[in-house]
């Protein structure tokens, strides 16, 4: 992915482009997808965002709609995040160290204590491992060593910590019983539970099963680690969870559901729990490649034969129970544009050999002398564009390039109708559907667009206009609306007009308004109420 894909959160979207240049990693998190960590290509780690329970780990609780540096982990090579609800927040370095902080009511973060954490710490207990793999539950949290051990730590109200007892976990402790001499790859967390998967392709649940999120058959929670004994023969690779179920894809792409599907996430066509693996079989899907859901949510994800990208589930407030076909072209994107709240499963590294995409491409080829077909002077200044790009967004030039039009194979178009700043914002505006000129221009590019008959363009001048009208020139905006039959901008200006009578009258601008123009803004002024005594 590239930073164009950050616009699905609207988290990013007063980031300076310089700073996006620089990003690496980012993750947005939260109950309202309100907070954000970011990695740089320089190894610098920033947060933004409101700062619930302290969960940007800036020192101190103060939110920010700036990115702020998290100094302790810059240098640190943070590989990625993992975050639960309250919300705790852990990040994974080079060395496999865990840092955590945020919410810690229920010792979520491992550090001994249940004390709120402002600023990134160390878990404790872990000093002499190296942790491979992180993630998170609501209120827990799960760390798998390079020696494929499983420790945990945090709430443990349904036994989802496994600690053979039910109160919270304040320090890692390692998950034995049945994952004694087991070797575990990955772990994902429900809400309140735990599933993880051995090199073998194994899948073992604990923690809460109200709804048979765990996989085994009944609804029993479970203190200790049981096999998913419904998966015998079936070698899985990876586990995703929801909030309430839980997404298993096989090395041969083979999807099974189970848990929770109240609202369809489970994809099997209605909204009954399922306390046992299910195989998903839609034809549509083919082979499944990737699987995408997290303990925030109720949606799931998955990426299917051909890279396409199928949801269902709690999408955006509705109840999809059959997996449906996006033109999304990432997992990222479903959930950023479906899931509730707007978060990330995972965080998104965007490639660092960024390609051009069509958007830039476009941008750098306006002006371009090297690759332009058609240069137009204007005032005898030359923009140099491209015939193909002008036919396919402008009908004037559409019309113009015509066959039997006998100035169509020129190289060189001379114009003076309009400025050159004007029409060359103009011409930009084809190729980035941008408007870069300054406001007090916007009247001339109104006149060109409606010589042109560009709507679109005609819009972001009125636009333009409005911000900028005054007492002094609403009058002359008022009768240039008029002249270029700018219904909206006519009525804006009226408006206006109307609420600043007795100044806008007495302006030069009113006074060199023609007869019938003047006679018409009474007539609608008198009918507004504006002489009523």
């Amino acid at each position: 992915m590239t930073t164009a894909d950050l616009k699905n959160w609207p988290i990013f979207n007063l980031l300076e482009p310089k700073f996006v240049a620089k990003i690496h990693m980012v993750v947005v998190y939260g109950n309202l997808g309100n907070e954000a960590l970011i990695v740089t290509k320089d190894d610098e780690v920033y947060a933004l965002g409101s700062n619930t329970a302290g969960c940007l780990g800036t020192g101190d609780s103060q939110s920010t709609l700036s990115p702020r540096k998290i100094d302790i982990l810059c240098g640190k090579g943070v590989q990625t995040f993992a975050y639960g609800s309250g919300p705790h927040v852990l990040a994974l370095t080079k060395k496999g160290e865990i840092y955590s902080w945020g919410h810690n009511g229920y010792c979520e973060l491992g550090n001994g204590s249940s004390n709120q954490g402002l600023t990134p710490t160390l878990c404790l207990n872990l000093n002499d491992k190296i942790v491979t793999s992180i993630a998170c539950g609501s209120h827990h949290s799960v760390a798998i060593t390079d020696e494929g051990e499983v420790y945990s730590w945090g709430q443990n109200n349904c036994g989802q910590v496994s600690s053979g007892i039910s109160s919270n976990q304040a320090a890692p402790r390692k998950v034995n019983s049945a994952l004694s001499g087991k070797v575990v790859v990955s772990v994902a967390c429900g809400q309140t539970s735990t599933i993880a998967v051995t090199d073998i392709g194994e899948v073992y649940g604990w923690g809460y099963n109200g709804v048979g999120q765990l996989g085994i058959g009944s609804y029993v929670n479970q203190l200790s680690p049981c096999k998913v004994t419904g998966l015998t023969g079936v070698v899985i690779e990876k586990i995703a969870c929801g909030y309430a179920h839980t997404l298993a894809l096989s090395d041969e792409g083979v999807l099974y559901v189970w848990g929770g599907n109240a609202f369809g996430q489970l994809g099997l066509g209605s909204k009954a729990n399922v306390c046992s693996p299910t195989k998903l079989s839609i034809p549509e899907m083919g082979r499944v490649s990737d699987i995408a859901t997290l303990h925030y949510t109720h949606i799931s994800v998955a990426m299917c034969q051909g890279g396409k990208i199928f949801m269902w589930g709690q999408c955006r407030g509705q109840s999809v129970i059959t997996p449906m076909a996006t033109p999304l072209p990432h997992m990222h994107d479903a959930l950023a544009c479906y899931g509730t709240p707007s978060v990330m499963h995972e965080p998104l590294i965007l490639d660092d050999d960024e390609e051009i995409g069509i958007i830039e491409s476009m941008r750098n080829a306006f002006n371009d002398e090297t690759t332009s077909d058609l240069t137009i002077k204007v005032h005898g200044k030359p923009i140099y564009v491209h015939k193909a790009v002008l036919k396919i967004r402008c009908q004037y030039f559409r019309s113009m390039f015509q066959e039997h039009w006998s100035e169509n194979n020129k190289d060189v178009i001379e114009h003076e109708t309009f400025s050159y700043d004007v029409y060359h914002s103009f011409l930009k505006f084809l190729y980035t559907n941008e408007v870069d000129l300054p406001p007090e221009h916007a009247l001339e590019l109104l006149d060109l667009a409606n010589a042109y008959y560009e709507q679109q363009l005609k819009r972001r001048c009125i636009q333009m206009i409005k911000q900028g009208i005054t007492v002094s020139n609403v009058a002359f905006l008022y009768s240039t609306a008029i002249e270029y039959n700018a219904k909206e901008l006519e009525e804006f200006c009226f408006k206006f007009a109307l609420n600043h009578m007795t100044a806008v009258i007495q302006t030069p601008n009113f006074a060199k308004l023609d007869e019938s123009t003047v006679k018409t803004f009474i007539l609608k002024a008198a009918y507004a109420g504006a002489f009523k005594t």
